[in-house]
C-alpha cells in the first residue's frame, strides 16, 4: 500500500483531503506547523520548509496543500514546490492543490484565465503567483500532478461524489458554470494519486 504524506494539512483543502484518503482506509500521515487540526493520527509537527530528505523518505506520494496569500508570502508558492522536490525519494510523485487562474483560455495556451477580462483584480496576485509556481514544477525532475480546480472553488460544499477532469484549458458545464465543492476535489485528487494516469500534467476537475 502507498504511503501518504499531506503536507501543510491543517487548511481547508488539506484536511479534505486527509478525510478522503481516511475513508479510503489508506495509509497518511500529515506534516502541519502548529497543532493537528486533521484526522490524521501520524503527524509530522514541522514548517513545510523545514522538512526534510530524512522527513519524507518514506512516504510514495507526497500532496502539497500549501497555501500563502499574504503578498510578502506569495513566492513561497513557487520555493515550496522547488523544497519538496529536492526532498522527495526518488521514486516519489509530487501532487499539487493548484489554482484555476493560470488554466488557459483556448486550446493556443497564450492567455490564461488571470489575464481574461472580468477576473477579480484582488485574485490577481496569488492566481500570478500560482502559475509562476507551477512554470518552475514543470522544470523539476520529479514525477508531479498540478490538480486545478474549477473556478468557483466551494470550501463547505456538498460531496456530489462526481467530478470531471479536463486538461489544462479553462472549461465549463453547459449552463456556462465553473464549480466544483473541496470534497469532491479531493476525491478527484485522491483518484489521481493512486492513478497511473496524468503523470508530469497539469489537469483541471469541476462538476
Amino acid at each position: 500500500m502507498s504511503k501518504f504524506l499531506v503536507v501543510a494539512a491543517n487548511g481547508k483543502a488539506g484536511q479534505k483531503t486527509v478525510n478522503e484518503l481516511i475513508a479510503r482506509d489508506l495509509d497518511v500521515t500529515v506534516a502541519v506547523r502548529q497543532a493537528n487540526k486533521t484526522q490524521a493520527s501520524q503527524v509530522i509537527i514541522k514548517d513545510l520548509f523545514d522538512l526534510t530528505v530524512s522527513d519524507v523518505k518514506n512516504f510514495d506520494i507526497v500532496i502539497d496543500a500549501f497555501g500563502a496569500w499574504a503578498p510578502e508570502a506569495l513566492q513561497q508558492h513557487t520555493t515550496s514546490l522547488a523544497h519538496l522536490a529536492a526532498i522527495l525519494a526518488p521514486n516519489a510523485r509530487l501532487v499539487v492543490v493548484g489554482g484555476a487562474g493560470s488554466l488557459y483560455l483556448d486550446a493556443s495556451h497564450t492567455v490564461a484565465l488571470k489575464d481574461s477580462a472580468g477576473f477579480p483584480d484582488a485574485f490577481k496576485p496569488l492566481a500570478s503567483a500560482m502559475g509562476e509556481g507551477l512554470a518552475r514544477l514543470r522544470t523539476l525532475d520529479v514525477d508531479w500532478n498540478y490538480i486545478s480546480p474549477a473556478a468557483d472553488f466551494v470550501a463547505d460544499g456538498e460531496r456530489k461524489g462526481h467530478y470531471v477532469i479536463e486538461g489544462e484549458v479553462f472549461t465549463t458545464d453547459d449552463k456556462g458554470v465553473s464549480q466544483i465543492s473541496y470534497a469532491d476535489y479531493a476525491m478527484a485528487l485522491v483518484d489521481i494519486a493512486t492513478s497511473d494516469n496524468h503523470h508530469k500534467a497539469r489537469v483541471s476537475v469541476k462538476w
